[in-house]
């Protein structure tokens, strides 16, 4: 009795053992699941750090720069004959200053005159004050109303035109018609200029080709300097001033005869065309009036 008493004893002990050993493997496996755990935790790390990176990368992508231009004039109603100095100040739309410009055919500003008519036309160049101002003194040759176009390209941002309308007093001059002409040339300062393709279709690029010779010998014309860094510059304002074109050539370093420039016209309608070239010093407008169909 004693004997199966101590076998039972020694079981229930051998038993209890076992349970402890299992245990402790459990235990041991435990941790080490939670191990695993830690270990993965960098994968969120990892996860939250890229969400980091990702704000970042949204904080550092650039905005588009939207400007304005605030016109003002010397003189409250300017009139023909007399200077009148233009004050253009570029700033972003919550008002502040824009500094920086880039350089755009050697000018960090062009402002294009027109007369309502659009008989009168003018390409000059304020000079930069800093501060986002630019300035300039001109004359308008008579009474009535004038468009100014301020072409720019703000650092960091895109091709800028902004416009208004100037009223100037005095006596008004002899309304000319906006016509399209069936003439294919015009004679300026003993130049013979010829736009060629001058048929344009609404909504697809088309070569404008000028054509260069001597009014006289009708040689070609082969001596034209650069204009503003290029072989000439040409402006295309629809009849009403509504859409403006400012068009550079595709080939700047070309001498002449021919001046090529690719353009868009955007809707139909009648559109005037002025060609600017240099030779021997002097520069000289060319202006051409088409019908868009």
């Amino acid at each position: 009795m004693k004997r199966i008493y101590l076998i039972g004893l020694l079981a229930a002990l051998v038993l209890v053992a076992a349970c402890g050993k299992q245990n402790k493997q459990d235990t041991d496996n435990h941790s080490a699941h939670g191990g695993n755990s830690q270990a993965a935790s960098p994968a969120v790390s990892s996860a939250e750090e890229h969400g980091e990176a990702h704000g970042e990368e949204h904080a550092g992508e650039t905005k588009k720069l939207e400007t304005n231009a605030v016109w003002k004039w010397s003189e409250e109603k300017p009139r023909s004959g007399e200077n009148t100095l233009i004050t253009v100040q570029i700033q972003d739309t919550d008002g502040k200053a824009i500094e920086d410009f880039d350089i755009n055919h050697e000018k960090k500003l062009h402002l294009i005159a027109v007369s309502k008519d659009l008989s009168y036309f003018d390409h000059i160049h304020p000079e930069y004050k800093g501060n986002g101002q630019f300035e300039i003194t001109t004359a308008f040759p008579s009474g009535g109303d004038y468009k100014l176009f301020a072409d720019y390209i703000p650092t960091g941002g895109s091709a800028t035109t902004k416009s208004e309308w100037i009223k100037v007093e005095g006596r008004a001059a002899e309304q000319v018609p906006i016509e399209p002409s069936d003439e294919h040339s015009v004679i300026v300062d003993g130049v013979e200029i010829s736009l060629v393709n001058n048929h344009p279709e609404a909504g697809k690029e088309m070569m404008l080709n000028f054509k260069l010779s001597d009014a006289k010998s009708k040689e070609p014309i082969t001596d034209l300097e650069p204009y503003l860094g290029a072989v000439g510059h040409v402006v295309i304002l629809s009849e009403d001033t509504e859409q403006y074109l400012h068009v550079h050539p595709m080939e700047e370093k070309a001498k002449g005869p021919d001046a090529k420039f690719m353009t868009t016209f955007p809707n139909t309608g009648v559109y005037k065309i002025w060609g600017q070239f240099q030779r021997n010093g002097k520069t000289f407008i060319s202006p051409f009036v088409v019908e868009v169909k």
